[in-house]
């Protein structure tokens, strides 16, 4: 069985499916410590006239804290600045009506912690994509020999370039000229549709 270990980011890159994309299971780590400056509670969209970050408010800034215990912060109201903007940035793309309102559920939903929420839309990432790959939360101390490890690896202090996971192959997207590439999967979702599976597929870097 082809098993990979990864770090459980928010709504991920297209570098972190490209990374997956053969893996029949994969491992997630609820009791890694939250890392700061890192992909577990930031995404990217394009806009109009920029890239957009959309980052999830956690509740304090203490560190060595496992991710599983993160709780969001909802004295702010996020969520609907998030939907607004995922609606501004691709109400109208191609399957942005098929795809969002699977979204707008589990923000609506309103998970304690960021946890729980990450792995809700993990899920729902792969079930669009029709990928098969089982997610399995690990508690244990030993990674299993035959596991891919590449916790701690994509990170956004780096670019994509530098790592061995993801070559951008173009989409059409909805604003400019010019391609972004590895935005967060929600582009290629709405962009791409079914298509997202196969550019997926073409985007992992050949060794």
């Amino acid at each position: 069985m082809n098993r990979i270990a990864v770090d459980l980011h928010f709504l991920p890159t297209l570098e972190f499916f490209a990374a997956i994309a053969e893996a029949e299971e994969v491992l997630l780590f609820p009791k890694d410590f939250y890392p700061r400056q890192s992909y577990f509670n930031r995404t990217r969209i394009r806009l109009a006239n920029k890239v957009e970050t959309l980052s999830v408010p956690i509740q304090g800034r203490r560190p060595k804290l496992p991710i599983d215990q993160i709780k969001i912060d909802f004295t702010q109201n996020w969520q609907a600045v998030h939907l607004r903007g995922i609606q501004s940035g691709y109400g109208k793309a191609p399957f942005f009506e098929y795809y969002f309102p699977y979204f707008q559920d589990i923000y609506q939903e309103g998970a304690e912690n960021l946890w729980e929420f990450n792995f809700k839309l993990l899920t729902i990432c792969l079930k669009l994509l029709r990928w098969p790959a089982r997610l399995a939360a690990f508690e244990g101390i030993e990674i299993p020999a035959d596991v891919q490890n590449i916790r701690g690896q994509i990170v956004p202090s780096e670019p994509y370039s530098v790592r061995n996971y993801y070559h951008p192959v173009s989409y059409t997207q909805l604003f400019g000229l010019d391609f972004e590439p590895n935005l967060g999967i929600l582009d290629l979702l709405f962009c791409a549709g079914p298509e997202s599976d196969r550019i997926l597929r073409d985007s992992i870097k050949k060794h």
